[in-house]
């Protein structure tokens, strides 16, 4: 048993594990924002050109059962906007990321230069003769 408790506490404590469980709570979260956002602010604009509820959708069935339409388009519609907005949150950080890795090259190639003559990289730029061939480096 103890051993057992052991790897379960191994298991548990991983970084990954942790790591998805911010990311469900955090999910969850931001879920909850979306639907503030559509029901308090998107369904009243919407409200201005029509209609916003779309809970009226309902088909009756047998046994006083209904299938509610409504509450489907409501849940396609906060799953959109949380698509196209995680979407550009991880676009825009992809694209900061990229630009820090471009800064990062560009420093490493700023610190040597090539020989003219022996082609050979691995100069630094303040050299004044290639350590290899000899030459006079302009």
């Amino acid at each position: 048993m103890k051993k057992f408790m052991e790897e379960f506490k191994e298991f548990a404590l991983k970084g990954n594990v942790m790591d998805m469980a911010v990311g469900v709570i955090i999910g969850a979260a931001f879920g909850n924002i979306v639907t503030a956002l559509t029901e308090n602010i998107i369904n009243p604009l919407i409200g201005c050109i029509g209609n916003p509820e779309v809970t009226g959708f309902t088909v009756p069935l047998i046994k006083g059962q209904v299938m509610d339409f409504g509450a489907f388009i409501t849940a396609v519609i906060n799953f959109l906007i949380m698509a196209l907005i995680l979407f550009c949150l991880l676009k825009s950080i992809n694209k900061m990321m990229e630009l820090g890795k471009k800064k990062e090259e560009e420093e490493e190639a700023a610190t040597t230069k090539e020989c003219p003559f022996c082609k050979s990289s691995d100069l630094h730029l303040d050299a004044v003769k290639c350590p290899h061939c000899a030459s006079e480096l302009k």
